[in-house]
């Protein structure tokens, strides 16, 4: 690709968690919700099926542009390995309670799916970035008030770092960015591998 091109990044998610993330580095990006089904994915890990689902988001709204040479897609999903099982968003305020139940004192792997593609190369390219999450030791009256709140209804896990469950994470072990929604320094490292530099996204 042309080192000499201004990109633009298109956001395949309706994470306002991502596209803060975006915007503290330098980068508005323009969003595009895919609209997809993500139950109707299935993988046999956690690992897989983040993937499947940052893949099949980006390629949803790629197949809906124009090619232009300046358009670079990135699709995102998180979800969380605890215990064996593959967490995304509860269902309901009971199933966020009782997560939250077996995960106080523990630790699970966040797994955050990235997929990038090009317009107008084809070119592709993906990665998961992995962290570990240690879990606070949280009293049932904090985690009733928290689930009461609404905020862990619509994340990954039934948690979030960058809001009110920030507290209840004691460590993380690998990129915060990532259990927030996406691993900058893995875009960059995507980006890198299709031709794109990093800096021609910063745009603010």
């Amino acid at each position: 690709m042309d080192k000499d091109i201004a990109y633009r990044l298109i956001l395949a998610s309706a994470s306002p968690a991502r596209r803060a993330l975006l915007s503290a580095a330098g980068i508005e990006a323009e969003v595009m919700v895919s609209g997809v089904d993500e139950s109707t994915v299935e993988a046999e890990d956690a690992y897989s099926l983040c993937l499947a689902l940052a893949r099949l988001k980006a390629r949803t709204i790629a197949a809906q542009l124009s090619a232009d040479p300046t358009i670079v897609v990135l699709g995102c999903d998180s979800v969380l390995e605890f215990d064996g099982e593959v967490w995304g968003k509860p269902a309901n305020a009971d199933e966020a309670t009782k997560r939250w139940m077996r995960m106080r004192g523990r630790k699970g792997v966040l797994h955050t799916g990235h997929h990038v593609t090009s317009l107008v190369s084809g070119k592709q390219a993906e990665a998961v970035g992995e962290t570990t999450v240690h879990f606070a030791d949280v009293s049932d009256d904090e985690i009733a008030a928290y689930v009461a709140n609404g905020e862990p209804l619509h994340v990954a896990g039934s948690f979030t770092l960058d809001g009110r469950g920030g507290a209840f994470v004691e460590r993380i072990e690998g990129d915060p960015g990532n259990v927030i929604g996406l691993s900058l320094p893995l875009l960059r490292n995507l980006l890198a591998e299709m031709g794109v530099p990093y800096i021609k996204l910063w745009n603010k």
